[in-house]
């Protein structure tokens, strides 16, 4: 059975996640995540992406990003996969996959959820227990988008801008953001979304991309389609 494509358009936003292949680590010393994001950097900017949001875990990847072309986030993970399991199997003397499979991904609607996923990707840390504020984790976005980091990765996406006039009232109403917990319901749609690589929106916005890409969007119901039959003729009038 062929492999679904993937849903990418020019300039809708992308939440993507790369695990390590069987969830092991595929990062093991700090060298790897600078590393890491000096590539990613690098890549991004060839292949015409712009990453709003990121964070590193020790088994996975997050990124929310928009790209320029329908191809662009393909070759930007394809680029920086294979340099960097090239990287890896050279450093720790280790052959094979590292990564478990393909990156899954969904396409996004703007208003409604794009700021909802950058706090979903920058909170990864704080859900794992691994820090007890997202500004502990060095590696991700949120020093950039908080509090005002230099972070050449980071381009920042128009309504993140629009949250101040200039770049400390923007970086303040971010911190705003996170003062509440993300509901479990939402967290529920972006994993089922970027799992599944369908669309995190409405319905306007998934038959929206739907007529954009040819194909179905959200995820079909389960079962065969019922059977519809034919009213017998005494019944043709009724309601």
């Amino acid at each position: 059975m062929p492999r679904r494509a993937r849903l990418t358009l020019p300039n809708v936003p992308l939440h993507l996640i790369q695990r390590g292949n069987n969830r092991q680590a595929c990062f093991f010393a700090e060298e790897d995540y600078r590393l890491y994001l000096d590539w990613l950097t690098e890549y991004a900017s060839k292949t015409g992406c712009n990453v709003h949001a990121y964070v590193l875990m020790t088994n996975h990847v997050h990124l929310l990003l928009s790209a320029d072309r329908t191809e662009s986030t393909g070759e930007l993970m394809k680029a920086l996969g294979q340099r960097y399991v090239q990287y890896v199997n050279r450093t720790y003397q280790r052959s094979g996959t590292l990564w478990d499979g393909r990156f899954r991904s969904c396409l996004i609607q703007e208003e409604d959820y794009l700021l909802a996923c950058q706090r979903y990707i920058e909170l990864n840390p704080v859900r794992a227990g691994m820090v007890a504020h997202p500004a502990e984790h060095r590696w991700s976005s949120y020093r950039a988008n908080a509090q005002g980091e230099a972070d050449a990765l980071v381009k920042p996406h128009s309504l993140y801008i629009a949250l101040g006039l200039d770049n400390a009232g923007r970086q303040r109403a971010y911190r705003e953001l996170f003062r509440d917990e993300l509901e479990p319901g939402l967290m529920g749609e972006i994993r089922r979304a970027t799992n599944g690589n369908f669309v995190l929106g409405n319905e306007r916005f998934a038959a929206q991309i739907s007529a954009a890409v040819g194909r179905r969007a959200t995820p079909g119901k389960p079962g065969r389609p019922r059977k519809i039959e034919e009213p017998k003729s005494s019944n043709l009038f009724l309601t």
